[in-house]
């Protein structure tokens, strides 16, 4: 990973001054997230307007999409996010329960292209691993991600979450090596990949992630978790971009908004 980190080095004073970031979220169930939750979305808004200001991180949430998954229709037509506060126009991004790369590979440019999306903050490849294609084939959409992302913006710059294994790993060693598998395959691509002019980085997945606390059902994020997942990206771009700054280590309990109470689920296997 010298090599990515040499490349970022080199554009970190540029990122850092970018007049204004057009972010753009990509991911799957974890990402998009179901009806009542906050997501991990909102806790990064949180972050990027704790620090935004005349000498801080300027930025623009963008995206196709804005709703949540609700569970009871199967379908992504929920906007009961559990803050009400959370802005519209910060809810945008391009995430979808059960999509993968091998999804998003085919409408990352279009995507980029219209709303001029210049900064990708990526969390995928459990579901496609689960259910999809193996770790040599999602590695392969991970790169046609990329060229398709550039194709719309070669300037564009990303930040990649590796997979973090659920409940499924713990008995199916397949899956976890699977998971372990693509994960180094992630981390080829970005450092064959990064350039100087679109920059790739690799955040680091929480080292001690916890299915009792940091999920609801041994895969998707509880508020504990969400903010994790903010925090290996805000920590990734602030230490190699020199964007915002490090995610506020205290940040871990709930968020202003109106408390939700969850109905028990049964812990799954799946993704």
């Amino acid at each position: 990973m010298g090599g990515v980190m040499g490349v970022t080095s080199q554009v970190k004073a540029a990122v850092g001054q970018d007049v204004r970031m057009r972010v753009l979220f990509v991911g799957d169930s974890m990402t998009i997230g179901s009806a009542g939750e906050h997501t991990w979305r909102h806790r990064m808004w949180r972050h990027l307007e704790r620090t935004r200001g005349p000498y801080g991180t300027a930025y623009e949430i963008v995206g196709p999409r804005d709703a949540l998954y609700d569970k009871e229709a199967d379908a992504p037509v929920s906007h009961d996010y559990a803050d009400p506060a959370f802005p519209a126009a910060a809810r945008r991004h391009l995430a979808g329960w059960g999509e993968g790369w091998l999804h998003m590979a085919p409408v990352i440019a279009g995507a980029v292209r219209e709303h001029r999306a210049d900064t990708l903050l990526v969390f995928l490849g459990l579901i496609d691993l689960g259910f999809y294609t193996g770790s040599g084939a999602t590695a392969a959409n991970v790169r046609r991600f990329v060229a398709e992302a550039r194709s719309a913006e070669p300037r564009v710059r990303m930040v990649l979450l590796p997979v973090i294994p659920n409940i499924r790993a713990r008995h199916d060693v397949f899956f976890a090596a699977e998971c372990e598998r693509f994960n180094e395959l992630l981390a080829r691509a970005v450092a064959e990949l990064s350039t100087p002019a679109s920059p790739l980085l690799t955040a680091v997945p929480p080292h001690d992630w916890d299915l009792a606390r940091d999920t609801y059902d041994g895969t998707h994020p509880t508020a504990r978790g969400e903010h994790r997942i903010a925090a290996a990206f805000a920590d990734a771009m602030h230490r190699a971009w020199g964007v915002g700054s490090p995610y506020a280590a205290g940040a871990v309990g709930a968020q202003p908004g109106r408390p939700r109470a969850r109905r028990a689920e049964p812990v799954t296997v799946e993704q």
